[in-house]
């Protein structure tokens, strides 16, 4: 199993991103912990205040939302039953127990996984400290549900080999332009795709992992002022080595503008740049 926690300011953007997948019929709303009635008579506006409350009792922190995906392996049997259990287990494990939280069993691609929405803002008006909690929590609760669920375990293998990424190959890369390309877009498009995201920062966070970052350039460059990006593979320090691309060579060309006429599907508020 791998599990990813990301943070953002938009509770609407996550929870927009999800329902609008449910209504392509992507994804399906399996549990709604600490939510009165049922999940099949709740609305957006329900889901929506349910978080909002809690929000509000603390308007200093405006990072609030928490966005988490649980992959598992293809060969893993797993049914909404078991996945509820699941996730039960991993929320009380990294200290989100009695958060109010939504999940939602996605369907669009090959491994199964699922994707959850909650915030960290507590009843008492106190904040859930989320730093780390990837390495700390989220990795001891990770382990200890493999054991107890008899899943495929991740460890001895790159995190990224449950989404099927692979980490851009160094040697391989520093040789040829086509090469480059090619690692850099199938990392990117793959990132785009399997990841939520709310900032540059957290999307770069993301690509060093496969040996990719974004960069939009000095302030005072028509890149920046246009918002495109150009990426490049980076060794082991974070140098930038071979040779770099714009967004505009890239398939699905990810960049601020194609982002932003995206959002503005989603909804006016949202300040998320890229979804899983």
């Amino acid at each position: 199993m791998v599990a990813k926690i990301v943070s953002g300011k938009s509770i609407r953007g996550m929870l927009h991103y999800n329902e609008n997948k449910v209504e392509r019929g992507q994804a399906r709303l399996i549990l709604a912990s600490a939510f009165a009635g049922e999940i099949g008579k709740m609305d957006f506006g329900n889901k929506l205040r349910r978080f909002e409350n809690l929000t509000m009792f603390n308007g200093k922190v405006k990072t609030n939302a928490i966005h988490i995906s649980l992959n598992f392996d293809q060969s893993d049997k797993l049914n909404n039953e078991l996945l509820q259990k699941i996730t039960i287990d991993y929320m009380e494990k990294i200290g989100f127990g009695d958060q109010p939280y939504l999940v939602y069993k996605h369907t669009d691609a090959a491994h199964p996984h699922l994707h959850i929405t909650t915030t960290n803002i507590k009843a008492d008006s106190g904040r859930i400290d989320i730093h780390n909690i990837g390495k700390t929590l989220s990795e001891t609760a990770r382990k200890e549900i493999e054991i107890g669920y008899n899943l495929i375990r991740a460890a001895g293998r790159k995190t990224s080999d449950g989404l099927g990424i692979k980490p851009a190959d160094l040697e391989k890369v520093v040789y040829g332009k086509s090469a480059t390309k090619r690692a850099i877009t199938n990392i990117v498009n793959s990132v785009v795709k399997s990841y939520c995201f709310t900032s540059l920062a957290e999307f770069n966070a993301i690509l060093k992992q496969f040996n990719v970052i974004a960069d939009r350039g000095m302030e005072e460059t028509q890149m920046f002022q246009k918002k495109g990006l150009v990426y490049s593979i980076i060794d082991a320090g974070g140098k930038q080595v071979g040779i770099s691309f714009k967004a505009s060579a890239i398939y699905m060309h990810p960049h601020y503008s194609n982002w932003n006429r995206s959002l503005s599907k989603i909804g006016k508020n949202e300040n998320l740049i890229g979804l899983s």
